[in-house]
């Protein structure tokens, strides 16, 4: 079962999602600043991390950026609102996927499951393949940009995956949503927008001039013009 990393400094819910998460079968680690969640990264080593936004001190957002800067381990945001600014600053940060607390830990496993998945290749395709300066290894789970490696969070890198696999194909949100999130429901475009951003972040020259990851007004989201 996957090892989770527990960043919550309300004791009561930290306890609670800890025991469901401990019911079925994951060994957790619970702590309750920032700080320590970043010492535990290397003690630990979790497969996913399960980070408040409100946190003292260093804040959600500043752990969330601080592990991005050199990881692609999923992370899932925990908020006690799911207002624009909460989720939006979360989610700009690099956090795959956010849960409303208080929440089922039937919900919490289900993001969990699908969050990891992400890691996994999609069936269908295998190889790699070159477009312009970008070459995206569908079986290594890997792309680079002029010859250097791309740091990509889960949702990124699958949704590039899924973008490049049909050029030209326009997705919408909730097509998206459905595939890359697994949010089956009419779900939060939120999360897509922001990941196309930090992903345009990435493989872009000029991210507000894209080339590979071109938005189609009124419909959704499409990979290219490669020319």
């Amino acid at each position: 079962m996957p090892r989770v990393l527990l960043i919550e400094d309300d004791p009561s819910v930290r306890e609670g999602v800890g025991l469901g998460l401990r019911r079925r079968g994951h060994e957790l680690c619970g702590v309750a600043s920032g700080e320590a969640g970043l010492a535990a990264l290397d003690a630990f080593r979790p497969d996913l991390v399960l980070l408040d936004l409100m946190l003292p001190e260093m804040n959600g957002v500043q752990v969330c950026r601080r592990i991005r800067e050199t990881s692609q381990l999923p992370i899932i945001m925990l908020t006690a609102r799911g207002d624009d600014f909460d989720v939006i600053v979360g989610l700009e940060a690099g956090a795959d996927d956010y849960i409303v607390k208080p929440a089922r830990t039937e919900v919490i496993e289900a993001r969990i499951r699908a969050v990891l998945r992400r890691l996994t290749a999609p069936a269908g395709r295998d190889g790699s393949e070159t477009h312009g300066d970008l070459t995206v290894d569908r079986t290594g789970l890997t792309v680079t940009k002029a010859g250097q490696r791309l740091l990509l969070a889960p949702s990124e890198l699958r949704l590039l995956l899924h973008l490049s696999a049909s050029p030209e194909e326009v997705f919408s949100r909730q097509h998206l949503l459905e595939y890359v999130w697994e949010h089956s429901y009419h779900g939060d475009a939120r999360l897509v927008d922001a990941c196309v951003r930090r992903l345009r972040q990435k493989v872009e020259d000029v991210p507000g001039r894209p080339r590979y990851i071109q938005t189609v007004r009124g419909f959704g989201y499409r990979f290219g013009p490669l020319g």
